[in-house]
């Protein structure tokens, strides 16, 4: 049938969730006033956890995920879209409560959806994808509370995950002086090469520090992992710092004092690309285009199929994966 096109379907079965590449026609797909010709979408942590059926994410099958896509608009009931426009789509639940990017073919509102930036191909948007507009949106909120370049080191942690690879290139293009965790100091090399000055072993920060306070060392952070990690930062932020919390691999819970917040006047500023307005997305991915560097990003992607995607997903929930993992869902 023309209509048809290829997707990677979950269906709940009673000892899990089982993925399949199937056959599916438009009338199948969800409402949504814009029809997308998808050409990418990339693996998140969250997509990995999906995938599994880990944390119960998704409540209705059979499902369709990827909570990221980049594409063309084959058909619009919008006047927002024409069709052949290019844009993207991260967050808003979709790849969640809304059918996703693991497909060929995806409907969706047309307010989700952002102009692909002039400049910016598809697969690069993609290895962009939810990671790196998270890491965009981190270092904005850090420029708008005063932390510049000239303020002293960020910290990234989490450097060989998503969001850590690219908020390092994008502080690093920006003229920051940037330090990253890291758990496999075998790629080192990788980091320094994208941009890291000093090399923090993920350890140094697995437990917090006795004291409240001990010498002051970063500027501000992006710190994608949370836990024990984000609790033995805060006591080492420069008087006046931020940090920018955007992820919990290594925890939801806090174990920290206000001493920190009190004495030093510092901050911790949440970051959320699920529901980001729309004017502050466009922002960020005009930003993001003419912030990061291409080689950089170049080198921090690998691109994959549909079927990869099972074998993935227990990768990248181990920590397994090294930068953007990109989907091409029609190879």
């Amino acid at each position: 049938m023309a209509d048809e096109f290829r997707a990677l379907v979950l269906e709940e079965q009673e000892k899990g969730v089982l993925a399949s590449i199937k056959h599916l026609t438009e009338g199948q797909l969800p409402e949504g006033d814009v029809t997308v010709l998808v050409s990418h979408s990339t693996l998140n942590y969250k997509d990995g956890m999906i995938l599994k059926g880990v944390g119960r994410l998704v409540r209705k099958y059979p499902h369709v995920p990827g909570i990221d896509l980049v594409g063309s608009v084959e058909t619009s009931n919008s006047d927002i879209y024409n069709v052949g426009d290019k844009v993207v789509l991260t967050g808003w639940g979709v790849g969640e409560k809304h059918w996703g990017g693991f497909a060929q073919k995806a409907r969706v509102k047309s307010q989700w959806l952002v102009p692909l930036p002039e400049g910016l191909t598809e697969r690069r948007a993609m290895a962009i994808g939810t990671a790196g507009f998270t890491a965009m949106l981190a270092v904005m909120e850090l420029e708008a509370n005063g932390v510049k370049p000239d303020s002293g080191p960020i910290l990234v942690t989490g450097g060989n995950g998503g969001v850590g690879g690219v908020a390092i290139s994008i502080l690093a293009e920006c003229g920051y002086e940037v330090h990253a965790s890291t758990g496999r100091p075998q790629l080192a090399n990788h980091l320094k090469s994208i941009g890291v000055s000093e090399i923090i072993p993920r350890e140094e920060l697995a437990t917090a520090p006795e004291r409240p306070l001990i010498s002051e060392r970063w500027a501000g952070a992006v710190d994608a992992v949370g836990g024990n990690t984000l609790a033995s930062i805060l006591p080492q932020i420069k008087y006046g710092g931020a940090v920018a919390a955007c992820g919990l691999a290594g925890g939801a819970e806090l174990n920290t004092t206000v001493i920190p917040f009190l004495l030093r006047g510092i901050k911790v500023l949440g970051i959320d690309s699920v529901m980001c307005p729309s004017d502050k997305r466009k922002t960020a991915w005009e930003r993001i285009a003419s912030n990061l560097s291409v080689e950089s990003l170049d080198s921090l992607t690998e691109v994959m199929t549909l079927e990869d995607l099972p074998e993935l997903a227990g990768k990248i929930l181990k920590g397994e994966t090294k930068g953007r993992v990109v989907v091409d869902v029609n190879a």
